[in-house]
């Protein structure tokens, strides 16, 4: 880190800036400590706005085991197209194992689906942060207006964080509109899930992901059998206690 990293002024100074610059200021603090969250959905954008600042850039993506076919040839032709190593993170078989043998493979329609996440999402991602110093993440405000709203453009990450290992999440997409980052992906051509073009705008697992119809807003297609407030695994926790 070059220099005191002030989360609250330098949040409120680029909280109207692009996302470039937003990217700009984490690689000059971070640099190589950077990573960048792929979900292979479309924070591509962020990957290629990353990648055009640091041909370098590091990546890492999370393999639950069950995400669609096509998201998983997708990631491979992200990593082909960039010609960037992607850091695929997978759960933990001593934890996911004795899961599966006493509940099954889809325990989450009756339990809710807090459990499969924590071990399939949450605990990898907590392994893999628990070395950096700073991540940035695709999510963006308009995703979901219950527990997104409000999302800054870079804050200090209290839920994968501490105080003994601060950790810094950049949020560079956070203003962007699914129609702005839409017109980004046609207009540069860049690689996007086909998925897209089936009705599926918030893509996760593929037990847990169905298209959205017209006018439905893009997370009613995640976890629909649950309350639209509990629409976070737990990746971005921080956004449920922002909101409460």
């Amino acid at each position: 880190m070059s220099a005191p990293f002030d989360v609250a002024q330098l949040s409120a100074a680029y909280a109207d800036r692009s996302p470039q610059d937003i990217l700009k200021l984490a690689f000059e603090h971070f640099g190589d400590d950077l990573w960048i969250s792929f979900s292979g959905a479309e924070d591509v954008v962020l990957l290629d706005m990353a990648w055009k600042l640091n041909k370098n850039v590091r990546v890492f993506t999370l393999d639950t085991g069950r995400l669609h076919s096509e998201t998983y040839r997708f990631i491979e032709q992200v990593r082909e197209h960039y010609s960037l190593p992607i850091e695929i993170l997978s759960p933990d078989a001593k934890l996911l194992e004795p899961l599966v043998k006493e509940k099954g493979l889809f325990s989450f329609y009756r339990d809710g689906h807090g459990e499969c996440c924590g071990i399939r999402k949450i605990e990898p991602l907590r392994r893999k942060l628990a070395t950096v110093s700073a991540w940035a993440t695709g999510q963006r405000r308009d995703q979901s207006p219950g527990t997104r709203s409000s999302v800054p453009v870079i804050e200090a990450d209290m839920t994968f964080g501490s105080q003994s290992h601060p950790l810094i999440k950049f949020n560079p997409l956070s203003k962007m509109t699914s129609e702005e980052v839409w017109g980004y992906i046609r207009m540069l051509e860049i690689p996007y899930n086909s998925l897209h073009e089936r009705g599926f705008i918030s893509i996760g697992c593929e037990p847990c992901t169905r298209p959205v119809l017209p006018n439905q807003h893009e997370r009613e297609g995640r976890w629909w059998w649950e309350e639209a407030t509990h629409k976070e695994c737990g990746l971005h926790a921080g956004n449920l206690i922002a909101k409460g």
